[in-house]
């Protein structure tokens, strides 16, 4: 029994030795410490214990710290736990200074930092201003413009541009490059007399963009713009004159349906007043029996004076009627 129980008990002390060990290893990465002896970047111990209580990878460190020191690169553990703590990419930006020492590019660790922050991608930028990258503008399709005769052409150009490290923070994107460039071609062709003064000299465009300092405040600078292709499109003329033409048009039957409806409104008053008109001459006329009778009564018209009328009437409705008759002849003939 004696010998079971310090069997059992030399297995659990063994466990026990093994597992503080490994807390022990965890948390004092001592390889680690040797791994930055032998490269000769000094790491304390209580550096790595502090790392390790910061929730700051010692690894990630001691690894980036070892390429930026063998690159001849001067930065501390202090620099990169601070850039690590406020959410950067420690190894981006050392890789990225790296890459500018070998190409002789001014980046200190504080512009890298401030960029990688800022939410750029430090390296490619970097990458970029040593290899200038070129951009289609636009991404897709053409860029219509029309020149003063009214002829469409459909550009698509495509524009040189290399990082500006100085204005990579706050400055504005590649977006912001081709919608300035997109309006440069618009304005140069709409400034062409003609189509065929831009399809002879398709690099006059480029030089006008140029001229126009598009990459200022970007995060970029241009090299160059090259037209890579220019086609002919509609004629926008013609269409604006057509469709100018029958808008006139319209114009002009509108007026002319107002100038007939006053004509038929005058046409309709001038009969309304010839209605009235001889309404009066009817009432007048009938008249005509009650005064006669009246001035027989007052004795003011004798029976002679009547048949004297009375033959006035049958003459003058006599002379109505043969004037009616020739009418007539003259509408049959």
């Amino acid at each position: 029994m004696v010998d079971e129980f310090f069997g059992v008990f030399s297995i659990g002390a063994l466990i026990v030795v093994v597992v503080l060990l490994a807390l022990l290893f965890y948390i004092v990465p001592i390889p680690l410490w040797i791994t930055a002896l032998a490269s000769r970047v000094k790491v304390s111990l209580f550096s790595l214990v502090g790392m390790r209580l910061r929730k700051v990878p010692p690894s990630l460190i001691v690894n980036v710290l070892i390429s930026a020191r063998k690159a001849g690169l001067e930065m501390t553990t202090s620099d990169l736990e601070t850039h690590f703590l406020a959410g950067g990419n420690v190894k981006r930006v050392v890789d990225a200074q790296i890459a500018a020492d070998k190409a002789n590019i001014a980046l200190t660790f504080k512009q890298a930092t401030a960029i990688d922050l800022a939410g750029r991608n430090v390296l490619d930028a970097v990458q970029t201003s040593v290899n200038p990258k070129v951009i289609d503008c636009p991404k897709t399709g053409t860029i219509a413009a029309v020149a003063k005769d009214g002829i469409q052409l459909n550009a698509r150009a495509r524009v040189t541009v290399r990082t500006n490290i100085e204005r990579l923070v706050g400055g504005a994107t590649e977006e912001t490059i081709i919608a300035r460039v997109g309006e440069g071609i618009v304005s140069a062709i709409g400034s062409a007399d003609t189509y065929k003064l831009v399809l002879e000299n398709p690099d006059s465009i480029s030089k006008m963009v140029l001229q126009r300092g598009l990459d200022s405040g970007t995060a970029f600078e241009i090299l160059s713009i090259d037209i890579a292709d220019v086609d002919v499109g509609k004629n926008i003329g013609a269409f604006l004159q057509a469709d100018q033409a029958e808008a006139d048009l319209k114009v002009a039957q509108a007026r002319a349906e107002t100038r007939r409806a006053m004509a038929v409104a005058q046409e309709q008053e001038m009969k309304a007043r010839v209605q009235e008109m001889r309404a009066k001459v009817v009432e007048a006329e009938a008249k005509v029996p009650l005064a006669i009778s009246r001035a027989f009564v007052d004795g003011k018209l004798g029976v002679f004076d009547y048949y004297n009328l009375r033959n006035i009437q049958a003459d003058t409705s006599m002379r109505d009627n043969i004037a009616g008759d020739a009418k007539e002849d003259e509408v049959d003939s």
